[in-house]
């Protein structure tokens, strides 16, 4: 059995690349902003602010989750999401360092 491929590159790559697939969905980026606006974790309403149906929403809220960009807690029979803090700025460090680089002053195409 072969490398899976994500094994040949490095964890920066891997982690810069999870990044990117998380903000690759208009709606887990709704999500992400509406969590901002809010400022506190939310529990159900989601669905009426995004305006999409209960299991589309819960996949975004998984992958998100995945990721560590957000936390879910659970209270009576709701999960509630909020930003996690740390893992944000985490991601915001390596993403800065990756997206501030400088493109070489060369006559390359």
């Amino acid at each position: 059995m072969g490398l899976a491929k994500t094994e040949m590159f490095t964890d920066k790559q891997n982690k810069i690349s999870l990044f990117a697939k998380v903000f690759g969905h208009p709606a887990r980026v709704a999500i992400l902003q509406y969590l901002f606006k809010i400022d506190t974790c939310i529990c159900g309403d989601l669905v009426s602010e995004i305006g999409l149906a209960q299991p589309t929403i819960s996949q975004h809220l998984k992958e998100l989750k995945n990721l560590g960009l957000i936390k879910g807690n659970v209270e009576g029979t709701s999960v509630c999401y909020c930003i996690d803090k740390d893992n944000w700025s985490n991601m915001k460090d390596i993403m800065i360092k990756f997206l501030d680089q400088d493109i070489p002053n060369t006559d390359c195409c």
